[in-house]
């Protein structure tokens, strides 16, 4: 800065000259020094005061912004910070056939502890035992009060639950976002939707993954961001669903079952419209598996799909329709049923020492369950190519259907297929399958005759499977399965309108150490339904059933499977589009046979 001096000399000068006092022009100098000075300080002050009014305006604005915006927003607990890497939980939505909601997700809270900074301990735990009945009081407290600096109390609670837990005040409880699934339906489809846990873990969310079901078998495509949310979509019919458990719950607890099994499946397409085990859980609240004793008591347990049993006489439309294919009979041809039927040492006997024989035909054969006149077949057929025959049915292996557990379910084949074991496989002994192969096998059978692959995803097209047997075996097999009904082992399947076809199947149950019990088995009735014109195949499986309305217990399908079969069709034709109908008459067929 430049600055003027007070006294200069050429006005001093000047002003000696002239004979002014010098003094008065460094008293001017003075002033005016002064005067600048007390402007450029007022400046100063002003500038100063101008950038504190903008800053206070600006910190106005920004807490008022604030606090509009909070009002504004959904209240929410504050969260501390954390570096854990983010979780993507979401998870898509499950639906049936008709897009109503299987499994779909639920925004609920986890609830966790940090000790160094709770108050009261001792309190905290009492009051989260009122609310929680199941923790321990001791083990929270000692958690409480331990070297413990955080640790899960809760990994999902409820609402409620979350308020109750808040009013204790207790600063050193706190809360995590999470996503969980629900299952709206509760125990609706329990095993085909299997259910769900957490994987990897944070504060602020949880991974979400299947378990068991299609919840684990589709697991990845219900994770994928790429999917952008789409919900899968089943083939069952939630309201078929219902009813189909509905009446086989009913049928399990008359007949006095320990358990039960049902598979509803499209002849043609080979969807699923609904599948049915009991006991069955609630996925919501998925128990734990057993650690000891028999899987099949579980109620996680599947029998539709993981049971594989002994199913008795239903295998026995195989023989006959194999036996038609390869032009060795045909519906009217007379077979030797003479019981009973010796084969080395084993003796084939027919239910309770009947003797149908000396010859039934090959339809009468189907309608009175002849083990000896199934047996001829058997050995007219020959190993190899009954062998062959139930490959292409799919009993050699275990059922494609999406589910998690299927790949394990596979059929027990007798290691080596001798003479006897294709006599005894012909009605359904030796051999153990699933209800859901079953199904399969009369859906390829009965359809006319070309295999289905079945499926728990809706189709939007048929898949045109490879040809079984002739369409004309197919409609001859379905006429005998037709009189059965009509006449035979199934009179009470008949449901006045829908012209059921099925076979009647009883096996006993196989001890855990070999041999068969005397008093328990596995009755099954396969159908199809209408006879006429196959839309829809049903197969319904009780687990040692005893039928006590008349003076001795009764024990075979006719009496406990069927009767549950034919509620469950009366129950659920309507709902699947099927008006009742006129049977049309029998038309006569000529099958050639060779010599």
């Amino acid at each position: 800065m430049t600055r003027t001096p007070l006294r200069p000399l050429a006005r001093i000068l000047s002003a000696r000259q002239k004979g002014e006092n010098p003094d008065a022009i460094e008293r001017e100098n003075i002033r005016l020094r002064h005067e600048g000075m007390r402007d450029r300080a007022r400046q100063r002050a002003e500038g100063r005061l101008l950038v504190l009014a903008l800053f206070f305006f600006c910190a106005f604005c920004v807490v008022g912004g604030r606090m509009g915006l909070m009002a504004a927003s959904d209240p929410s607990e504050p969260r501390a910070a954390a570096s854990t890497s983010r979780i993507v939980a979401q998870r898509a939505d499950i639906v049936d056939r008709r897009g109503r909601i299987l499994a779909t997700n639920l925004q609920t809270s986890s609830l966790y502890a940090q000790p160094p900074i709770m108050i009261d301990p001792q309190n905290a735990a009492a009051k989260l035992v009122a609310i929680f009945p199941d923790l321990d009081e001791q083990r929270l407290l000692k958690d409480f009060t331990g070297k413990r600096k955080f640790l899960w109390i809760k990994k999902k609670i409820s609402p409620e639950q979350q308020q109750a837990v808040h009013d204790i005040g207790e600063p050193g409880l706190l809360f995590g976002p999470r996503e969980m699934r629900l299952y709206p339906n509760g125990k609706l489809a329990a095993h085909i939707l299997g259910g769900y846990g957490f994987g990897r873990e944070g504060v602020y969310a949880a991974e979400v993954i299947g378990t068991a079901g299609i919840e684990k078998a589709f697991d990845t495509y219900l994770r994928d961001p790429a999917e952008e949310g789409r919900p899968l979509e089943l083939s069952i019919d939630l309201t078929v669903q219902a009813a189909v458990e509905r009446v086989l719950y009913g049928g399990m607890r008359l007949m006095n079952a320990k358990g039960a099994a049902a598979v509803l499946m499209d002849a043609n397409t080979g969807e699923i419209v609904a599948m049915a085990s009991l006991p069955d859980f609630d996925p919501n609240d998925r128990p734990v598996p057993l650690t000891t004793g028999d899987q099949a008591d579980s109620p996680l347990f599947n029998r539709a799909v993981q049971g594989v049993y002994e199913l008795g006489s239903t295998f026995k439309i195989f023989a006959a329709a194999q036996a038609m294919e390869l032009g060795l009979v045909n519906p009217q041809s007379m077979v030797d049923a003479n019981a009973p039927m010796t084969w080395g040492k084993y003796k084939i006997h027919e239910f309770r020492g009947h003797n149908y024989g000396p010859l039934l035909s090959v339809t009468d054969v189907i309608v009175k369950s002849s083990n000896v006149g199934t047996a001829t077949m058997a050995m007219m057929i020959g190993q190899k190519r009954q062998r062959e025959f139930f490959t292409k049915l799919g009993f050699f292996d275990a059922t494609p259907v999406e589910l998690f557990e299927a790949p394990g379910a596979r059929p027990l084949i007798p290691k080596r297929w001798s003479e006897i074991v294709t006599i005894t496989t012909s009605y359904g002994h030796g051999m153990s399958a699933s209800p859901l192969h079953l199904a399969t096998a009369y859906a390829s059978i009965l359809n006319g005759g070309t295999r289905v692959t079945p499926t728990l995803l809706k189709r939007r097209a048929p898949v045109i499977g490879e040809r079984v047997v002739s369409a004309d075996v197919s409609a001859a097999a379905r006429l005998m399965l037709r009189q059965v009904v009509t006449r035979g082992t199934a009179s009470f399947g008949e449901v006045p309108g829908y012209a059921v076809a099925g076979k009647t199947g009883t096996a006993d149950k196989p001890r855990p150490r070999g041999g068969y019990y005397n008093d328990r088995v596995i009755t099954t009735f396969a159908s199809v339904f209408p006879a006429h014109d196959p839309k829809y195949v049903l197969v319904v499986s009780l687990d040692e059933p005893t039928e006590t309305s008349g003076p001795r217990p009764r024990r075979t399908a006719g009496w406990t499977a069927v009767p549950v079969a034919a509620e469950v069709i009366r129950r659920t034709a309507p709902l699947l589009g099927l008006r009742p109908e006129i049977e049309p008459g029998a038309v006569n067929r000529l099958t050639l046979t060779s010599n």
